[in-house]
Order: structure tokens, then sequence, then C-alpha cells
């Protein structure tokens, strides 16, 4: 079998080579969009149509080969063997840190781009082989229970549109005319949970909520990042299905903001417009209505049935062209039809993949996304030379908690328990002890795990979750919930054993946390000294942990999502409102506020320019402050700038993260930092969903935390406040 399909493909590509010659399309001296107008009038309708499927078949008389649209690179090159292995997508979230974020994209689609050319020589061109990734994910992260939260950048539109923009920019690549590859936003829209409904729920948000939460980082990828791909979610908006709400795709996305990309369904989603939604009676009426609205591409079985819906007269092969020629028109740039001495991209080799450099931009990425959530009595860092520790918990040796979802495979994975070894003097004696079941209790009553602590200078106790129990519906083995979760705690087990670890401990406790969602850890965080919080932190995880316990690195992530107390504080995971929901609207004090993160050091902030200022529609303004180190360590922070009205007007958020900058300072150093807003910056979504000038008065809030009791409670700095007057 193999033989054959390899013979098969030798006999695709020698035929393509002789079509070069001969056919119209494959003339690198015309412009794109002529070689497509010419392949298309070549093809015949069953052609056409064959190519509206994510596994779009060879059309071998026109030297068109074979092509499958669906690869992941959610945070690595995914399900397509060897590749780096980067932090989880909440993970960059908590960077806060663009300029990282898209020298990990740029990493990914070059390994990306040799895992192509390698597959293409052996006959590869199926599943997870190619260039068009669908990929980020940019839904927002509105409720902590839904366990494909993990894959997005995190609770807040403004957060999310940044680092989303600059993972698109470095998957596609920079070249004036072809793509590295292609990113795909995910998923449109109004999308994030429950699980168990997500193929037949109806999202109804208020236009307010539409425009300031569910739509904003979808429209930032398209106008700034000009991400080539939007996938289609499977839920309705508004009583449509997404993939069939012309609202949606057409007038919001195309009209309104000028896509010019391709749309694709999510995978089984248009089935769900007769099955979930009932909006049609045949596969030919909902490919028709998915054809009309914009969809270019189908992951799943509907649009097979689209030539006989152009033979009913449900839609017209004039329309077919039009969706087609989307389609064509990134196969051509992403150089599919030229020859590779013609593509720069081309010479990206196997070197690049899971090399040296891509593994310490892994780590690095790991390191700037760890959140320190407590350090009691400053027992962190560790001493490298400590006399005695002992490393336990379900996850200090597992790899399961480095990798997430949509992962690929690494040679090189690092767990906390190997990072740590490798981090301490070879003088002090490491113990290790799995001492608990994750998911469930030990069936041994006689567990001396928990004596242990009673021998040595400290224990670093590794808990969590995992994509066992938290992601997608059909991934999520070990979940009762389709992926989600009901409530926040840790796992009973997990929970008990901390406690009885805390009772007998002679030295510090510190509790790694793996997780890609807020875990309530009221009941456990008084019987730890430290906590730090690693999420999926990738392949490099383990030496990333070890990096930051033992000082090497100071702590500089920061929380993109509010941690609850517990789940009592949440709205019902099914309404779709914002209200009560994320630092923006929440009314309760929660565990740990969104943008708090802990460091070594300690920093304080000095307004430089005048305290109050008036502004007027096209102005823009400055706010100047000095940062200062306040601490004999090198630290790096993130300084963010918040907005918060007086007057809520009843709907206005109450805070608004407008600026961020990730800083670096020495011992005892002093940075003077500028920050600038146009009046864009201080327009408001009102009720109507419009973005208006809300005159008012308002507060310019610069801190390294959001600025609110709770997190000067626990420790953040003391942020300068500006007042602001919209005149």
């Amino acid at each position: 079998m193999r033989k054959s399909v390899f013979i098969l493909s030798l006999f695709i590509s020698l035929f393509q080579a002789n079509s070069q010659q001969s056919f119209v399309w494959f003339d690198e001296a015309l412009p794109f969009e002529k070689r497509v107008d010419v392949l298309l009038d070549a093809m015949t309708l069953e052609e056409k149509c064959s190519q509206f499927m994510s596994d779009s078949p060879a059309i071998i008389r026109l030297g068109i080969p074979e092509y499958n649209w669906w690869n992941e690179a959610l945070h690595g090159v995914a399900r397509n063997g060897k590749a780096t292995i980067f932090p989880q997508g909440i993970a960059m979230g908590a960077t806060f840190n663009p300029e990282l974020i898209k020298e990990v994209a740029n990493a990914i689609s070059d390994e990306g781009r040799a895992k192509f050319q390698v597959s293409k020589s052996i006959g590869n061109r199926g599943m997870y082989a190619g260039l068009t990734y669908w990929s980020p994910n940019v839904n927002i992260f509105r409720d902590p229970r839904w366990g494909r939260g993990q894959e997005t950048y995190g609770e807040d539109p403004f957060l999310t549109s940044k680092i989303g923009v600059a993972f698109v920019e470095g998957l596609q690549g920079d070249n004036e005319k072809y793509f590295k590859s292609t990113a795909c936003a995910k998923h449109f829209a109004v999308h994030s949970g429950p699980e168990a409904l997500r193929h037949s729920f109806n999202a109804n948000p208020s236009k307010l909520d539409l425009y300031e939460t569910y739509l904003p980082a979808f429209e930032a990828l398209v106008k700034e990042g000009h991400v080539q791909g939007v996938m289609g979610a499977y839920n309705a908006v508004y009583g449509e299905p997404s993939t069939s709400s012309t609202f949606l795709l057409d007038e919001t996305l195309k009209k309104a903001w000028g896509f010019n990309g391709y749309i694709v369904s999510d995978c089984g989603a248009l089935g769900d417009i007769m099955k979930g939604h009932k909006k049609a009676k045949t596969q030919e009426e909902a490919a028709a209505l998915a054809m009309l609205a914009g969809v270019n591409l189908n992951c799943g079985w509907v649009y097979q049935k689209l030539a006989s819906a152009v033979k009913k007269g449900l839609i017209s092969e004039d329309l077919i062209d039009e969706r087609l020629r989307k389609l064509f028109l990134i196969r051509f740039k992403l150089g599919f039809f030229d020859s590779d001495a013609s593509n720069p991209y081309t010479k990206l080799g196997t070197e690049v993949i899971n090399s040296e450099k891509h593994k310490n931009i892994a780590r690095k990425a790991s390191q700037q996304s760890i959140v320190l959530l407590k350090n009691e009595n400053n027992v962190l860092p560790l001493d490298k030379n400590i006399k005695s520790l002992y490393v336990t918990g379900s996850f200090a040796a597992s790899t399961e908690i480095l990798i997430a979802n949509y992962y690929g495979m690494s040679p090189n994975m690092v767990t906390v328990l190997e990072g740590v070894a490798d981090k301490v003097s070879l003088g002090t004696s490491v113990e290790y002890r799995l001492g608990v079941l994750p998911f469930q209790n030990n069936l041994n009553p006689l567990n001396w795990a928990v004596q242990v602590p009673k021998t040595v200078d400290a224990t670093i106790l590794v808990a969590g979750i995992s994509n066992e129990i938290e992601g997608e519906e059909v991934d999520a083995i070990a979940s009762q919930h389709k992926g989600d979760r009901q409530d926040l705690k840790l796992p009973q087990s997990q929970i008990d054993y901390i406690k009885d670890v805390s009772k007998n401990k002679k030295g510090p406790l510190i509790l790694v946390l793996g997780t890609g969602s807020p875990v309530s850890l009221e009941e456990v965080e008084p019987y730890v000294d430290a906590i730090v919080l690693m999420w999926y932190p990738g392949e490099q995880g383990g030496n990333a942990v070890a990096d930051v316990i033992f000082g090497d690195v100071s702590p500089s992530g920061h929380l993109p999502i509010t941690f609850p107390k517990n789940v009592e504080q949440l709205p019902p995971f099914d309404d779709y409102s914002m209200k009560g929901r994320t630092y923006k609207y929440m009314e309760k004090e929660p565990m740990y506020p969104f943008g708090f993160g802990l460091s070594y050091g300690k920093i304080s902030f000095e307004a430089v320019s005048p305290k109050s200022k008036t502004i007027k529609k096209g102005e823009e303004v400055s706010f100047s402050i000095i940062v200062k180190n306040q601490s004999d360590s090198h630290l790096e922070d993130v300084v963010q700038v918040y907005l918060i009205p007086e007057d809520d007007k009843g709907f206005l958020p109450k805070y608004a993260l407008k600026a961020f900058k990730r800083i670096t300072l020495k011992p005892n150093a002093s940075q003077e930092l500028t920050f600038t807003l146009t009046d864009k910056d201080f327009y408001q979504t009102d009720l109507e969903g419009k973005k208006a000038w809300l005159k008012g008065r308002y507060k310019i809030a610069i801190s390294n935390a959001l600025p609110s009791e709770r997190s000067a409670k626990l420790g953040a700095s003391k942020p300068v406040e500006f007042g602001i007057k919209l005149h």
C-alpha cells in the first residue's frame, strides 16, 4: 500500500512538472489572480465542487495535487510527529509579550515549512501535513469552566487581540509574494462552551457584549493581522447557525471589516445546520445556506452535495467560482503552483525542527508565562545548594501536564522533577515519590510519601489538572462533563494530599500548579508557603519552573484571566451575558485578580505627567511615569494601563485594559515610561453596540496588576492614577 501511494505521488509530481510547461496557471510571470481565473475556467463543475472539502482530492488532468487543509499549530506544529512544543495558549497570554509570541509563531511556521517539504517528498499530503493552520483560538475565556479556554489568550479582548495579531504575523511571514503558512481565527463567533451543548445552543448576547467582548479580537486579527482564514463556530448566534449567518460572515466579517481570506466550517458544523439547529432538511439545503452566507471550505461532509445543490437551483455556478477562487488564491500564495526555487520559504531545512534555538524560545516563553501567586516570607527562590529536597505530587514526573491539547511530539520534554534535579547541586539529596493518584484516592492506605517532608529542607509538590480533565468534548477522557469542569477545585485526592504533606513539613512547601484554567485555591492556599502557576508549559516546562524556583529567572508572568475563589462566584455557565464576568464586570472579590503576578523584587510607580487632563475628540494624550526597582534583585514585570469610569453609566466596564508594556530593571534601577493613548482608546461601546464618545470623568490607573483592593492585599504595587475628563 505504501509503495503504491508513493508511486501515485511520484506520478502526480512528474505530471505536474510537465504540466508547468503547458498550463497557463503554472506561468509564474502572471499575477496569482489571473492564474486562478484561468484554472477555474478549465475545471468542470464536478471538479470545482470536489475542491470545497478540507480533504481536497487531486485533479490529475490539470496538474492539481491532493491537499488537506486541516492542520493545527496552536502552540507548535500539532499531530504531525516531531516538533517543538511551546506553552499552551493561555500561558502565551500570561506573558503579556506580543513580541515574544511572534517569535514563537515564527519558529512554529519555520518548522511547519520544513516538515511540509519532507511530507511532500514521501508522498504524505494528508491531514496535518499542510500549511493552512487552523490556529489561533481567539474566543474570549468568559467562564473558567470551559474546557477549551486553555487554548485562548484569556478573558480580555485587548490582550487577546495583541497576542493574537502577533501570533498570526509570525505564522504567515513577511514575504511580499508568498505566505510562509496561513493562520485561521477561530471560532467565529460567541463561542465558549458548554461543550455538551456546542452543536445546538444559540448565543443571544446584547449588542454591548457582542461588540465590547466577543468580536474585537476577531476584528483585530482581520484588520491588523490580515489573517487569511476564519473558522465558523458550531453554535448559533441570534438564532442563525454561525456557518450560515449572513450577519456574521457577510455583513460583519466581509463588508464591515474587509476580510478577503477564506472561511472554513468547524468540523461537522455544516451538519449542525440540519441536525443541531434544524435550519435545513437536506444536505443540499445546508450546503446552499452555508455557501450563500460565505463559507468557502467544509470540514465535514455536507459540501459533498454542492454539485447536486447547483443542479437543483439552490446556488449558482457563478457563486461556486467566487467561493473557490479564494481557496485557490490561498494555495497559489503558499507557492503550491510555483517551483521551489521561486519560494524563499522552501529553503527552510529539517535542521530547524525542534532545534536548540526553538527549544530556547520555548523555555523563554515558559519562563515568562509562569505566575508567582504566593511567596510567603520570601521562601522563594530556593538555594541551589539546599541540602535536602523532596519532589512529589501527581504531575511531578508527568509529561501530560506539559503538552496540553493540540500538541506535537518532542523527544526533549522536561518534567518538573527532571528540571529540578538538573538545577540543584550534585550534593543535594533529592527524593521523589508520586504520593497521590491524580484523579482518585490511593488504594493503599500505607503511604509513606506524606512522611518524607519531615526529613527534608523543602518540598516541591506538583499538582493540577490536565488535558484528560479539561479540553474538547471528544478528547478529555477523564471528564464527566465532555471536557468542561463543573467546579473549579483540584481533584479531592490532591487537596487531601497537599493538606497531609503540609502537616508534616519541616521546611517550606512549594505548590507548583499545572492547569489551563483558573483553579479554586481557597481550600489549599493556607497550607502552602508559595504557589507557582506554570500552566501547561510546553516541552521545556520543567526547566523553566526550576529556573524560577531557584532564582535564575525572576517570575514575570501575569494572570490573563481572573481566578475566582470558587464556582459560586460565577453566573450560570450557559448564560452568555457578561454581567458578573471577568475583571471588567465582576462584582465579587476574586481569589487572584486579572493582571496579578508577583516577582522576587518590588517596583514602585511615580507620576511625571500632570495628575489631571481634559481630552476632546481627535486628541491624543500621554502619561509619563517613573518605574523603580526597589530591590537588590534583577526583575521583569508588566506595567498595565487601565481606564476606569467614575460613573459607569450602568453599562460601562469597571476597568478596561488599554495598554501594557513588559520591562526589565536591574537592581535599584529606574526607568521612565510614557504611554500615549489616542481618542480611539477613549471611545466606549454603548448599549447599541456602537462606539461612542461618552463625556464624563474617568481615571487612568497604571500598575502591575488590576488596580483593586484585592491586588493590593496580595502584594501588587500601588498604582499611579491620573484624572481624565472627556469633554
